[in-house]
C-alpha cells in the first residue's frame, strides 16, 4: 500500500474585517487525511469486484483455537472447510476439487501467499499453511479471482502474512487443549525508518482423534521489506515448515458410530505415515508506483516441496520444484470522460527439471524393491486483461479477457521407458460483470464468466492402470452465471449470492481400490449451483454495559451430473448440499466475552452411484475469553462438539459401493477443551 502523505488547509485569515467588538482572526485550521489500514484497503478492493468474496480478520479467528486452515475458513459463506485430523484439510469452493481426498494436493482453488503464487501445476500442498502466520485471508469466490490470474472454479485465496506495520515488537502465544494438543508461537515485527520486517517460529503436535493420528510441525516465516523512495518498495518473503502425520484412515459409518477413535486396520497394519522433509518457500515482490495513478508489480517465486509418502502398498518419494513469476500494471485513468481502471497482468509457474517420484513396494511397513519411477513437467501461463468503467454514477461496468496456456508431460522410465504423455493447450475465459451502488449501504452485482482448470500432471500416472503407460486427460472448463447484492442494514452486515455452472470435462477422482491411489478421469456434462448467505446481525447494544451479536454462513450446493451415461442426473458425492454455522456472542466493556456456537450438515453421498450416504449432524460449541483493553493480553477457552456427536467430518467417494457401508469417511473431533493465552509486548 503506498503511503498516504498529511497535507495541512490553511483556513481563511479574515484581516481588515473591523467590528465594534474588535477585530476577529481564526486561526489556522489543519487537516490530516487519516490513511486507510490494510483491512480497509483490501476490503473496498474486494467490493470493487462484481462478485462474492470473504474478508477474514485473524485477530477474530485467534479468540479461540487456530490449530489449522479449518479455523481460518470457519462461518464463511461459499466455503466447505473441514480437518481431515491433521493439517490438511478438505476444501471445496462451489465444489472445486469435490471429490479428491482431503489434504495432499488440493485443487480447484488458486492459492497464494501475500499475492504471490503458491498452487502451481501440480496443486496445492498443505505443509505450508501455518495460520499463526497471517494477518488476514482473502477469499475471492468462483471467477471473482480474475485479476489474480485465478481461473479455477473455486476461485482464489490469498492468505496475506504480518509485516512490521501490523505486528507488534514481541509477542508470544500458547495454546493447549484434549488430546496432547500444544501450539506455541513466538514473533516480532517492528517499523525502523524505511525497513520494516516481521518473523516467526511456530511449533505444534497433537495425538489426534483416531489411534494412529499423532502429528506435528514446525516453522518459520520471515519477510522484509523496504521503502526506496516514495515510487519504489520491495519485499523479501521467506516460508519453511516441516510436518509429520500418521495416518489413521478412513472408516465405515458403522465404524464411526460405534468407536469413532478407532484406525483403520489395513492403515494400523502397514503403520502408514507422512512425514514431509521440509518445504521452502521463497518470494519476492517489487512494485513501482509509476505515477499517482499507475503502478508496476513484480513478483518472482521458487517452491521446493520434497514427499514422503508412505501409503498403502508403495512407498513413494517425490520431488517438486516450482518456479514462478508475476507482472501486473494497474492504472487508474478516465475512458471517454468515465473513471476507469485497467488491470493487465502475466503469471506463469513451471515445474524444475528435477519434478518427479519413485515408486517402491511395500508390505507392512517394510519397503521392498522399487516399482516404477516417473517424471513430471508441467507450466501454466496465464495473461489477463480487465477494465473497471463506471457507465454513470456508481454504475460500473467490468470487462475482461484470459488467455492460459498449459503444459502437461508424464513419463515412466522405469521399469521400462518410452511410456510419455506430452499435453500441450491453449484455451481462454472471457468475463463480463455489472456492479451498481445504490447507496453506500447497498450494492448489487453480476457477472458471467469463463473457468479453465487443467490436470495435475501426476494424474495422468494415477489414473492409468498401465504401470508403464500415463493417460491423457482434457482440461476442465466451465461457465459460470453469478448474480449477488451485499449491504448494511438494520438486520446487520449482510451479503449473498447465487451462482449456475455448467461444468464440461469435470476433473473427478475416484477411489476403487481401498488402499490405492485414486483414479482421475474427466466425467460426462454436469452442473454446479448453489447459494451463499452470510449475516454479522448487533441485536442488542447498550454503551457502558455490553453487545450481543450473532454471526450467521449458510452455503446451499447442488451439483450433479447432466444426463450421464451410467448415473443419469445423480448427485456428486462429498460435500454437503447444506451447510450452515453460527455463533451468538456477548461481549463486555472489559474485554471479556462469552458465546455458543453451531455446525449442522445435511448428509452425505459417499459414492457416485450414490447407494450410501454419511448421516447428517449437528455440533454444539461454547468460547469464553477475555481481551485486553490495552491489546496486550488475551486469553480463552474454547470447547468444541459439546455433545460429543459422531460424524464424518470428510468423505472420500467411491464409485459404486452397491449399498455397502465402506470405509469412505474421516471421523469428526469428539468433546475437546482448549484454552490459550497470548501476550504482545508493545
Amino acid at each position: 500500500m503506498r503511503p498516504t502523505l498529511p497535507y495541512s488547509l490553511l483556513a481563511l485569515l479574515v484581516a481588515g474585517t473591523t467590528q465594534a467588538a474588535g477585530r476577529v482572526e481564526l486561526d489556522e485550521v489543519v487537516i490530516r487525511d487519516q490513511p486507510q489500514s490494510e483491512q480497509e484497503a483490501a476490503a473496498q478492493r474486494l467490493r470493487e469486484i462484481p462478485g462474492a468474496s470473504n474478508l477474514v480478520d485473524m485477530n477474530e479467528v485467534g479468540q479461540g483455537r487456530v490449530a489449522s486452515n479449518q479455523d481460518v475458513l470457519a462461518y464463511q459463506p461459499g466455503v466447505f472447510a473441514q480437518s481431515a485430523g491433521n493439517d490438511g484439510i478438505k476444501l471445496s469452493i462451489r465444489g472445486s476439487g469435490i471429490n479428491r481426498a482431503p489434504g495432499a494436493h488440493g485443487s480447484g482453488v488458486y492459492t497464494m501467499f501475500d499475492g504471490l503464487p503458491l498452487t502451481g501445476p501440480g496443486g496445492t500442498p498443505y505443509e505450508l499453511f501455518e495460520p499463526l502466520w497471517l494477518s488476514r485471508a482473502e477469499v475471492l469466490r468462483g471467477a471473482n479471482g480474475f485479476e489474480q490470474g485465478s481461473l479455477a472454479l473455486g476461485g482464489a485465496i490469498n492468505y496475506v502474512t504480518h509485516t512490521g506495520y501490523d505486528a507488534a515488537p514481541l509477542q508470544v502465544r500458547y495454546e493447549v487443549g484434549s488430546r496432547g494438543y500444544q501450539h506455541r508461537h513466538v514473533s516480532s515485527g517492528q517499523v525502523l525508518g524505511n525497513l520494516d520486517y516481521y518473523v516467526a517460529l511456530t511449533d505444534s503436535e497433537y495425538d489426534g482423534y483416531q489411534k494412529h493420528s499423532s502429528g506435528s510441525a514446525k516453522g518459520i516465516a520471515a519477510n522484509v521489506g523496504y521503502r526506496f523512495n516514495p515510487n519504489l518498495e520491495t519485499r523479501f518473503y521467506l516460508r519453511y515448515r516441516e510436518t509429520e502425520n500418521e495416518l489413521a484412515g478412513r472408516l465405515t459409518k458403522a465404524q464411526i458410530k460405534h468407536d469413532p477413535r478407532a484406525a483403520n486396520s489395513a492403515y494400523l497394519a502397514r503403520n502408514d505415515s507422512r512425514p514431509q522433509p521440509g518445504s521452502t518457500w521463497v518470494g519476492n515482490k517489487t512494485t513501482f508506483f509509476l505515477d499517482d495513478d499507475s503502478r508496476l508489480e513484480a513478483g518472482l517465486v521458487y517452491h521446493d516441496f520434497p514427499m514422503d509418502l508412505r501409503e498403502g502398498a508403495m512407498r513413494l518419494k517425490v520431488a517438486y520444484t516450482d518456479v514462478s513469476g508475476t507482472l501486473n500494471y494497474i492504472r487508474r485513468d478516465t475512458l471517454f470522460g468515465h473513471e476507469s481502471k485497467t488491470t493487465v497482468g502475466w503469471r506463469t509457474t513451471k515445474h524444475l527439471p528435477n519434478s518427479g517420484a519413485s515408486q517402491f513396494s511395500r508390505v507392512d511397513d517394510i519397503v521392498g524393491a522399487r516399482t516404477r519411477d516417473f517424471s513430471y513437467q508441467g507450466s501454466d501461463t496465464v495473461l489477463h486483461a480487465s477494465n473497471d468503467l463506471e457507465l454513470v454514477p456508481d454504475l460500473w461496468l467490468t470487462t475482461g479477457m484470459a488467455m492460459i496456456y498449459t503444459r502437461r508431460e508424464s513419463a515412466v522410465t522405469y521399469p521400462a521407458s518410452g511410456g510419455k504423455v506430452s499435453q500441450h493447450d491453449w484455451d481462454y475465459a472471457p468475463r463480463v460483470g455489472l456492479r451498481y451502488d445504490i447507496n453506500p449501504q447497498l450494492q448489487v452485482y453480476g457477472n458471467l464468466s469463463r473457468s479453465v482448470e487443467p490436470p495435475h500432471p501426476w494424474s495422468l500416472i494415477w489414473g492409468s492402470t498401465v504401470a508403464t503407460q500415463p493417460i491423457e486427460l482434457q482440461n476442465q472448463t466451465a461457465t459460470t452465471l453469478e448474480l449477488g447484492a451485499r449491504g448494511d442494514s438494520a438486520i446487520g452486515r449482510w451479503d449473498l449470492a447465487w451462482y449456475y455452472s455448467q461444468v464440461r470435462h469435470e476433473l473427478l477422482a475416484v477411489e476403487i481400490v481401498a488402499g490405492l491411489p485414486a483414479k482421475e478421469s474427466n466425467a460426462s456434462p454436469t452442473v454446479h449451483q448453489g447459494v451463499e448467505a452470510g449475516l454479522d446481525s448487533t441485536l442488542w447494544e447498550q454503551a457502558g454495559s455490553g453487545k450481543l451479536s450473532l454471526r450467521q454462513a449458510y452455503t446451499f450446493s447442488d451439483f450433479h451430473y447432466r444426463d450421464d451415461d451410467e448415473f443419469g442426473g445423480n448427485r456428486l458425492p462429498g460435500i454437503p448440499m447444506h451447510y450452515y454455522q453460527a455463533e451468538l456472542r456477548y461481549g463486555w466493556p472489559s474485554g471479556l466475552y462469552a458465546g455458543v456456537n453451531t455446525q449442522l450438515a445435511s448428509k452425505v453421498q459417499t459414492d457416485y452411484a450414490n447407494s450410501y450416504h454419511a448421516d447428517a449432524y449437528a455440533l454444539l460449541g461454547a468460547r469464553l475469553g477475555w481481551d485486553s483493553p490495552k491489546q496486550d493480553w488475551q486469553t480463552w477457552l474454547d470447547l468444541r462438539n459439546l455433545t460429543n456427536k459422531r460424524y464424518a467430518a470428510t468423505v472420500t467417494p467411491g464409485y459404486n459401493d452397491a449399498g455397502l457401508d465402506v470405509a469412505r469417511s474421516t471421523p469428526g473431533e469428539g468433546f475437546g477443551v482448549y484454552a490459550g493465552v497470548s501476550y504482545s509486548f508493545r
